[in-house]
């Protein structure tokens, strides 16, 4: 969509002249008061089902919508530069819904995707872009990335990241960022192109911890194309913005032509909205003004456990349903869900989580979801492959299915490995179970996930 510069104006105008608030007043009061006043108003409170991880009481999703646009006017975005809150009326809200697409095109030729405003148990895939900014080392960089890129069930590619580039260490907000944004985009080309998906679309830019990589690499010769790649929009942090996310919009709109922008953030179980129904609330909240500030073509907060740093726990996946069944139900936009795993490559723990989040995606509603993200991404090289193509067979072969039949077996799989959470498998780097040469899983990869497939197709998932 073509950034409206009257829109990007009055937010750069209200980051200057909103309400002034300090953080410690944010944090303690301008964030926790309107989501706890907001859950007791609509009768939210206490309506997180455990035994039903998936939820499915329309009703109840549509309350919580309409609760998160009674409580946007009131909270707005803190721009942590300014200390002032940009905020955005009713109306504002719903006309920035209304702009944003119900479907685009990302890529280019034959390699083209079309994304979709979905509808619960929608027959639809969702978007599967893969896997997420994992850091790889230099010399695994192309061979993680070309193995992931020959997936058929992955439509865009966004990561992974990287540590170094030349050999030296990539630091955030230094020159070598600003080089490492165009860096990536020639080899993630290289790689698109060896694979024969040269037109595929690319998230630019997964190594970009501030502005600069998206300064280095979005529309410089050589790098990220505007229209055909889609340009990383993210927060800071819950209901907040900054000069570096500002920076990148403007970069955006500098960029003329069909802006393609993704914007997204965190909400967290534990944080200012305390258990999963404030979490989802503020989620849902947080989507809303990330429509309002940035004019995606596709975003979403996601949310993440405080407990385990991660959400494809029950309670976190409880929430993720309700949050995009209240999107997908009220809105046309194209929400895009983040999906982290606790666990690492090579244990059954990491595909039962992908199983459980990705059908959770294809029955809720989500039109894209960009993962995996094993071990909450803590660890270099501990992304693979094949933990990616199973996700991508669960997202897509699960379009369709009814949330009855999902939450069901969401709750049997959950029952399999919710005690580890607090205390994952670490699993393998990649080195440790692929060939980095022929690009084939270990032996022993192959047997889990041709183990944890079979299991899950028994349980009810086609992937038969």
């Amino acid at each position: 969509m073509t950034l409206d510069r009257q829109r990007l104006m009055l937010v750069l105008e209200r980051a200057h002249s909103g309400p002034i608030c300090d953080t410690f007043t944010w944090d303690t009061q301008m964030m926790t008061r309107p989501i706890s006043a907001s859950l007791k108003k609509y009768g939210l409170q206490n309506t997180y089902n455990a035994a039903r991880p998936i939820n499915q009481d329309d009703d109840l999703a549509d309350r919580f919508f309409e609760a998160a646009m009674d409580m946007v006017p009131e909270v707005g975005l803190l721009c942590m530069d300014t200390q002032r809150v940009i905020k955005f009326t009713r109306d504002e809200i719903r006309e920035a819904l209304q702009a944003a697409p119900a479907r685009f095109t990302l890529g280019e030729g034959k390699d083209t995707v079309e994304y979709r405003h979905r509808m619960p148990e929608d027959t639809y895939p969702p978007i599967w872009a893969a896997p997420l900014s994992i850091v790889v080392t230099e010399d695994l960089f192309l061979a993680v990335a070309e193995g992931i890129a020959r997936i058929p069930e992955v439509d865009c590619m966004e990561g992974p990241s990287m540590e170094t580039i030349w050999g030296t260490k990539l630091r955030a907000g230094s020159p070598l960022e600003l080089l490492g944004g165009k860096v990536q985009a020639q080899l993630m080309q290289k790689v698109l192109d060896r694979v024969g998906r040269e037109g595929m679309g690319r998230y630019a830019v997964s190594t970009s911890p501030t502005h600069y990589g998206i300064l280095g690499g979005y529309g410089a010769p050589g790098g990220y194309v505007p229209g055909r790649d889609l340009v990383l929009v993210l927060s800071p942090a819950e209901m907040r913005t900054s000069y570096e996310v500002l920076h990148k919009l403007c970069h955006a709109y500098n960029q003329g032509g069909e802006a393609k922008i993704y914007a997204g953030n965190w909400s967290y179980i534990g944080g200012s909205g305390g258990g999963p129904e404030g979490a989802a609330l503020g989620c849902i909240a947080c989507s809303l003004l990330l429509y309002a500030a940035y004019q995606p073509s596709t975003a979403a907060a996601s949310i993440l456990d405080f407990k385990y740093m991660a959400n494809c726990g029950r309670r976190a996946q409880w929430a993720l349903s309700v949050v995009f069944q209240a999107l997908s139900r009220n809105t046309h936009t194209c929400s895009n869900v983040v999906l982290s795993q606790s666990a690492g490559p090579v244990t059954k723990m990491l595909l039962q989580e992908l199983a459980v989040g990705m059908m959770n995606v294809a029955v809720s509603g989500a039109s894209t979801c960009i993962g995996p993200r094993p071990n909450g991404g803590k660890y270099t090289n501990h992304i693979t492959p094949l933990e990616t193509q199973f996700g991508g067979e669960v997202v897509k072969k699960s379009a369709g299915m009814s949330r009855e039949q999902a939450s069901e077996i969401a709750d049997r799989l959950l029952s399999l490995y919710e005690d580890r959470l607090v205390d994952p498998p670490k699993g393998k780097s990649y080195r440790e179970c692929y060939d980095p040469e022929t690009l084939q899983p270990s032996d022993e990869w192959k047997r889990i996930y041709d183990e944890v497939k079979r299991e899950v197709t028994e349980m009810g998932i086609p992937l038969e």
